[in-house]
């Protein structure tokens, strides 16, 4: 059994629980449940750097990245470093994160937020729309076809974007629909953590140009971006390497400054 198999073990046994402790009906009575969502695609289609900058305190292949920063600040840095979006990690077991950091996030920016989690029931996504998200993240390799459509036709009725990870062409061939904005190529095998840019090149050709190209993981340099752009990638998740940093802000900030140059 690899990583991604426990971790969704885990995640129904936690979904099943929060459930029983949060009623959907008290979802929907968020403060933010209202709000208009803010569009990571549009914002991407807009930008001449295409940065989602994360926040992550951990993960099962680097252990510990950054425990001491708070959410509210590293959430602050990035939007003055003119990132165009932020990603937050919501798994408690294996990143060390929580819906309270999304919380936080949201009242300390206006940046479009992506809920970083592992989807696999539709109350997640109206957790994600009651804890101020914009966007969700969909990952290919632990759902079925129905299950993709079913969510993101889910999450487009509720007005969040809609990304969607794969990381090979099985992945990808199973996931293109209308109803997702973003299309996703993950550089990192889940199943070994190896990390090639050769995955977002390999598959770029294969993704239809209506989706906002988006490649995540392995990115730490200003080449990696240049280069992907040449194979119409407008988004760039990056994750360790603001984190690993002791201002995330102003790494992002200085990373963006040389990019633009």
């Amino acid at each position: 059994m690899n990583i991604l198999d426990k971790i969704v073990i885990d995640k129904r046994v936690e979904v099943n629980l929060r459930k029983g402790l949060i009623p959907i009906s008290q979802l929907e009575q968020s403060v933010l449940f209202e709000r208009k969502n803010i569009s990571l695609a549009e914002k991407l289609r807009q930008s001449s750097s295409g940065i989602i900058a994360e926040h992550k305190r951990r993960s099962p292949s680097k252990s510990v990245i950054n425990n001491t920063l708070n959410v509210q600040d590293v959430a602050k840095g990035y939007e003055n470093a003119g990132v165009c979006g932020m990603s937050v990690l919501t798994d408690g077991k294996y990143f060390g994160g929580s819906l309270d950091d999304l919380l936080t996030a949201r009242a300390s920016c206006n940046l479009p937020l992506l809920r970083k989690e592992f989807i696999i029931d539709e109350y997640q996504l109206l957790e994600a729309k009651a804890y101020g998200a914009d966007v969700i993240l969909l990952i290919a390799a632990i759902l079925s076809k129905n299950e993709i459509k079913k969510f993101s036709e889910f999450a487009k009725s509720l007005n969040l974007d809609v990304l969607l990870e794969v990381h090979n062409v099985e992945e990808l061939h199973k996931s293109i629909m209308p109803s997702l904005d973003m299309l996703g190529v993950n550089n990192r095998n889940l199943k070994t953590f190896d990390v090639s840019l050769e995955t977002s090149k390999t598959l770029s050709k294969l993704i239809p140009d209506d989706f906002v190209k988006v490649s995540e993981s392995g990115i730490s340099n200003i080449e990696s971006i240049k280069e992907l752009q040449l194979y119409g990638y407008q988004g760039f998740l990056i994750g360790e390497n603001f984190m690993k940093t002791d201002n995330p802000g102003a790494s992002a900030t200085k990373f963006i400054k040389t990019l633009k140059k």
